[in-house]
């Protein structure tokens, strides 16, 4: 049984500029959550379960910094078109997803890349051919013996040349390109590559309370100095907060801690 680990806000104290949200997205059944499960445990849950929202943290120690990654898995039915743009206004990366035997989750696919720099272009002023939004495209399921219902010309001019766009074809199930893809996301990104699943220590939740110390930051590791710990209890934050993260990055930035920006 895990111990919940509470941490207050004076004890952990996590720069606006180190804390991030990565938003996954696409129709339902392209294995959106599988992929989410190979970041954050390194293994698959086989039994389907269709996803409303899930949100999940993950903390690391990284050269002696530390920095926050909120995920948000979201509904491939998206619902509640409200809470769908509040998605794209909160995310700072994103990953959208599709089944390479599946014509119809690749055209959701360019839906949501045209809506996401529709929506940043109206947060940032700027035209939707200017947003630097990171995106990843991800062709789900390569390791199927399948019938291809999207070929590779479709997907070069979808990502079109943009340099802050990618494309991977990759098999969760079989964790095909997974750690690959992640490490060139964040690169896109400008964030650590360590923040990808192969490239950081694994750390017990038992160290999220001296995760601030030099005692871990100086904890050898074969991976380098650098650490990575999913916090089990993490919620959601509230809308209020979310559009306070909103405004913060509507304006540039803070240097001063968001709320949200913690550990509960």
């Amino acid at each position: 049984m895990i111990k919940k680990i509470s941490i207050s806000e004076n004890e952990f104290d996590i720069p606006a500029k180190n804390c991030h949200r990565m938003v996954i997205m696409g129709s339902t059944k392209v294995g959106k959550t599988s992929i989410i499960s190979r970041f954050l445990n390194e293994r698959v849950d086989d039994q389907y379960t269709p996803t409303i929202e899930d949100f999940h943290r993950k903390l690391y120690s990284i050269r002696g910094d530390v920095y926050q990654l909120d995920i948000l898995d979201t509904s491939g039915n998206h619902p509640f078109p409200a809470m769908r743009r509040l998605s794209i206004l909160t995310g700072d990366v994103f990953i959208l997803v599709f089944s390479l035997d599946n014509r119809e989750s690749f055209q959701e696919v360019q839906r949501l890349k045209r809506q996401i720099y529709e929506t940043k272009s109206c947060l940032r002023n700027k035209t939707k051919e200017n947003v630097d939004v990171p995106v990843m495209i991800c062709g789900n399921k390569c390791d199927k013996d399948f019938y291809r219902e999207v070929q590779e010309e479709e997907i070069e001019q979808l990502v079109g040349g943009d340099e802050h766009c990618a494309y991977f074809e990759i098999s969760a199930k079989k964790n095909t390109n997974v750690d690959q893809m992640f490490q060139t996301l964040f690169s896109i990104a400008k964030l650590p590559t360590e923040m990808s699943p192969g490239r950081h220590c694994k750390v017990s939740v038992q160290f999220c309370e001296v995760l601030h110390k030099k005692s871990l930051r100086n904890k050898k590791c074969k991976d380098g100095n650098a650490y990575g710990i999913v916090e089990p209890f993490a919620r959601r934050p509230s809308v209020q907060s979310d559009l306070m993260y909103i405004k913060e990055k509507a304006i540039g930035g803070s240097q001063t801690k968001e709320k949200g920006c913690i550990i509960c």
